[in-house]
């Protein structure tokens, strides 16, 4: 386990500088410095004992230097970099304290849900500030000054150059969860508009699964004398988690998926899908079949995301269908299996997407789903992550016997998307993509609507 390295210019370790973590792997947050208030907070979340990147990063974040952390998903990082804001905001108190920047929606309520509850007895103040949800509230969360602010960088430059009297010149911490997502997304602009108008003198903690170019340039710009601590230095899936995969010709793949369903019944599943139609279709087509399936993808308004996720999360459904919005730090903790019913095409969203089960020590199950049109990419998984997968065993007349029963439900589910499809074209309906775009169409389709009315 590489700790605590000097990383200036991504350089080696000297040998002096390994002395950051305890000889002793502590045993308790109190261990690591953490004030008492705050260790009855992880108490009451049930975080008994300190992950690894918690175990390297805190203490080296108490001592007041800046941080990158390489973990793997599922790994604690939220807590990694909570504990030492909220620890700081306790000594010298201050509105506009620190901003967390995340690649999605889902991920900023998600961090922004842990400072409250970590924060709850001293009274932190957190806002979220993402897409798709009405600026003029969010312009008002900002005007009470929250200590904590949790952002998607796109959204957060527009109240930056828009919302009057709103800015961080006194900024104390900055976070950036998943700055290799951050980068891909092509918010490069954006994270470069936020450090022009951020306090140089300031603490900054930089959490990635990946280290890629983009991070490490990113890396240079923000981070002052930075300590490394890595916890997985090559990709990896948790020990804990069998994977699996099924080979089947494509025009089969609603009856695998059906067959898998029922063979592991009882189970809670993550299914993949690579485009949100697709992702849509096939949830009708379960719900047709009488499974409890939703859907979750970013054609869906900010809203019914959150309902589908939260629905997830209580266990009223069993089954959630996701594009890759919601494969990379979403922490539902009882997703039982995870099945990639398309490939993905970057290997590395393999990592992510497999990493939603066997989270925090618990076991779970992947199946990757590899028709006669994935093969090289499924071979790119398997050398990606260094070893060869077993099949998941099947039978193959049971899944043949269920063909005409999925048909039917495949015509069903074709019917109501076409049907979907004409509402929306018919109602101009609200729900917004990504982009900002439909964010500005959102609004502008408001205001005619007022007109009219």
């Amino acid at each position: 386990m590489a700790a605590g390295e000097e990383d200036a210019a991504v350089a080696e370790p000297e040998p002096e500088q390994e002395q950051e973590p305890a000889v002793e792997e502590p045993r308790s947050f109190k261990d690591l410095g953490v004030t008492d208030v705050l260790c009855e907070a992880c108490d009451q979340l049930g975080w008994k004992v300190p992950t690894k990147i918690q175990i390297e990063a805190i203490p080296v974040a108490l001592q007041g230097r800046d941080v990158i952390g390489l973990a793997e998903t599922g790994s604690g990082k939220t807590g990694a970099f909570a504990l030492p804001i909220l620890q700081a905001l306790l000594e010298t108190p201050q509105r506009l304290f620190a901003l967390v920047l995340t690649p999605t929606r889902e991920l900023a309520f998600q961090i922004s849900e842990q400072f409250e509850a970590l924060g709850s007895s001293i009274g932190v103040q957190s806002t979220v500030i993402v897409g798709g949800i009405d600026t003029m509230s969010q312009s008002l969360a900002l005007a009470k000054k929250p200590h904590v602010i949790i952002a998607t960088p796109g959204r957060l430059v527009d109240h930056l150059e828009n919302t009057k009297g709103f800015n961080l010149r006194a900024l104390k911490f900055l976070v950036m969860d998943e700055a290799d997502r951050i980068l891909n997304m092509d918010f490069e602009t954006e994270v470069d508009k936020i450090l022009k108008v951020i306090p140089r003198d300031r603490k900054t903690f930089l959490f990635s699964a990946t280290m890629t170019k983009k991070v490490q340039k990113l890396q240079r710009a923000a981070l002052k004398n930075p300590v490394k601590c890595a916890v997985s230095s090559k990709y990896q899936t948790v020990e804990k988690l069998q994977q699996y995969y099924i080979f089947i010709p494509s025009k089969f793949k609603d009856s695998y998926l059906v067959y898998i369903l029922n063979e592991l019944a009882g189970n809670s599943f993550m299914i993949f899908c690579s485009t949100c139609n697709n992702t849509q279709r096939t949830a009708l087509l379960l719900r047709n079949l009488g499974f409890t399936a939703i859907p979750l993808h970013g054609q869906m308004s900010q809203n019914k995301r959150l309902g589908s996720l939260n629905k997830f999360k209580a266990k009223a459904r069993s089954i959630l269908l996701a594009t890759d919005v919601a494969s990379r730090g979403l922490d539902i903790p009882h997703v039982d299996v995870v099945i990639n019913f398309d490939i993905p095409t970057h290997s590395k969203d393999y990592i992510h997407r497999v990493g939603r089960t066997a989270r925090a020590g618990r076991s779970g199950k992947s199946i990757t789903f590899v028709t006669q049109y994935d093969v090289e990419l499924f071979q790119r998984i398997e050398h990606l992550i260094g070893k060869k997968l077993p099949a998941f065993p099947m039978q193959e007349e049971e899944v043949m016997m269920l063909t005409e029963r999925v048909a039917e439900a495949q015509r069903f589910a074709r019917m109501e998307l076409r049907e979907q499809g004409e509402k929306k074209r018919s109602q101009n309906d609200d729900d917004d993509t990504e982009e900002a775009i439909g964010v500005r169409n959102k609004v502008a389709g408001g205001k005619k609507k007022k007109r009219k009315a």
